[in-house]
């Protein structure tokens, strides 16, 4: 993990808490591969080519292009990011089983469901497939990247024994599953809670956030953890970090939308659109 420098932020949020932790696991020059509607990624990938990463390229889902420069975060205008300063282009099918697993890109997934060694499901709640209780986006280019990949990541915004299951509805992704021949399961997780890695190949806890207890946690996850010798509390953002994120990279906040639900979610939104001019008046989104 990359140690941060700088005075601790005192005022932070757990979106931003979440972008930052997000930002720590980027490395200089890495190959960073990004999926649909999933800002607080591209918000930690920009928070670290911002300061420590400088060399990191994006991979985007968003237009199928390879993006080294970046633009502040919207909705409206999500592709002024990864279209507008695209250095090359391929379809989705080319770009998900040709390219991807040559450049061995880090990626950040968000499970709709993960079980205790990292397998996780994208498809459906619900396991009637004809009439499930939830379909799901779908596993886009997930099946085809995580059978190989060994940097695989995982943020989950909202903690709850509904995404921490112990038997997984459908598989859309593999972790540390019998079947794996090539590459590993993920390495990393990032929650609202704390902080968590698969050693030995089952989930285990190694920070929880400020004022979270590790009888929380359990008690959100549907399945024992295992608990790191040394855990210790998530390492707050510092002051620039929290700087950039609202003032540079997210001053819309769309980051937020991530760890919002139901009504303060859709305000929200309307609120960002109508920053970007697409909706009437509203009142501005807080950072």
């Amino acid at each position: 993990m990359m140690a941060d420098t700088g005075q601790p932020a005192a005022d932070y949020t757990i979106d931003e808490l979440i972008a930052v932790c997000i930002a720590r696991q980027v490395r200089d020059g890495d190959h960073l591969a990004h999926g649909l509607a999933t800002p607080l990624v591209a918000a930690g990938y920009i928070l670290a080519q911002r300061t420590h990463a400088p060399n990191a390229y994006f991979a985007s889902a968003v237009g199928q292009g390879v993006v080294y420069d970046w633009a502040p975060l919207g909705v409206a205008r999500v592709e002024a990011l990864w279209l507008g300063k695209a250095l090359a282009n391929a379809s989705f099918v080319t770009l998900v089983a040709d390219i991807l697993h040559t450049l061995a890109p880090k990626e950040f997934f968000r499970p709709a469901q993960v079980d205790p060694h990292g397998n996780f499901n994208n498809i459906a709640i619900g396991r009637d497939y004809a009439a499930p209780r939830l379909r799901l986006p779908g596993s886009g280019g997930i099946p085809d990247v995580s059978v190989e990949s060994s940097q695989m990541y995982m943020y989950v915004p909202r903690h709850s024994r509904a995404v921490f299951v112990p038997r997984l509805d459908f598989l859309s992704g593999m972790g540390y599953h019998p079947a794996r021949q090539r590459g590993s399961g993920p390495v990393y997780l990032i929650s609202d809670l704390g902080q968590f890695d698969w050693a030995d190949g089952t989930m285990r806890l190694t920070t929880i956030h400020a004022g979270v207890t590790v009888e929380r946690v359990q008690a959100k996850t549907g399945f024992p953890l295992a608990i790191a010798p040394d855990l210790h509390e998530t390492p707050p953002p510092t002051q620039e970090q929290v700087r950039l994120l609202r003032d540079e990279i997210d001053p819309l906040g769309v980051r937020r939308l991530e760890t919002l639900a139901g009504s303060a979610r859709r305000d929200h939104l309307r609120a960002i659109l109508a920053s970007e001019g697409v909706l009437g008046p509203e009142s501005p989104p807080q950072p």
